[in-house]
């Protein structure tokens, strides 16, 4: 395993030898960088995400305790202590988007947009799809696909005066797998099937995982940012209407009678 991480990284050399003017102690460190991702630990994944959310809460509206969107969703998570032994922490950011998110180290994101549109179920119901994404290991895949990108372009732009330093870049490509992952429609048809039992496991009626879905076209059907902000939400949330159709047809099938709203 070690000869083939020390050749992959021999390999980002060997893309940037015919430079005119080459860093060879920068490129060695971004192929490295490239060798190392492939053997990125969860405890690796869950410290480089976590000094992302650190600086993404400090630069973002994050409302406190005695907000009642907060108090809303403390009393909603309530007992959601921890996942597969990664704790749990959650915070509101005050923004029209409509939007939430899960990393892998354990943080959990609501935007105020998304609050104020859909019920406590529906939204329990997006909150579980997501924190499912970290269950299933798909934010670690997601994130060392972003990592072994960012090492690889580090590498790459050695010979360059005007290159980002890597810790730079590493953190810009933590961001985009955090806010912009683009799963595989497997892994969303998981995360939907993980965020279905986390409405039954909480003691809530499952059909608001197909609800929250149906809310979402709603509000893309619409106009200002908020249907924006939902339709770039559906962009990377393909076959929505097939996902709305099976989450429906299983909650059915189940015996849950259907929410009046």
């Amino acid at each position: 395993m070690m000869k083939r991480l020390l050749a992959f990284a021999a390999g980002v050399l060997v893309l940037v030898s015919c430079s005119e003017t080459f860093d060879a102690a920068r490129a060695l460190q971004g192929g490295m960088m490239a060798a190392q991702a492939l053997t990125l630990s969860d405890e690796q994944v869950q410290a480089y995400v976590h000094q992302y959310i650190t600086q993404l809460d400090a630069q973002s509206r994050v409302l406190p305790e005695s907000n009642a969107y907060t108090k809303r969703l403390r009393n909603l998570t309530k007992g959601l202590v921890d996942v597969d032994g990664i704790p749990l922490n959650f915070k509101v950011y005050q923004e029209d988007q409509v939007n939430a998110f899960a990393c892998a180290d354990g943080s959990v994101r609501v935007y105020t947009g998304i609050m104020d549109v859909m019920t406590d179920n529906e939204l329990m119901g997006v909150i579980g799809h997501e924190i499912g994404h970290v269950a299933l290991k798909h934010t670690k895949k997601e994130m060392r696909t972003s990592m072994l990108t960012s090492a690889a372009l580090e590498g790459l732009a050695s010979a360059s005066q005007t290159a980002a330093v890597l810790t730079d870049s590493q953190l810009g490509a933590i961001g985009n797998a955090v806010l912009n992952a683009q799963y595989s429609k497997k892994q969303e048809s998981q995360a939907d099937d993980y965020g279905y039992e986390f409405l039954k496991h909480t003691g809530r009626n499952p059909w608001g995982m197909a609800m929250s879905f149906e809310k979402l076209q709603m509000v893309a059907g619409g106009s200002g940012a908020q249907a924006s902000a939902a339709q770039k939400l559906f962009s990377s949330h393909p076959d929505t209407e097939t996902r709305i159709k099976r989450m429906s047809e299983r909650a059915t099938a189940e015996g849950y009678p259907r929410p009046a709203k």
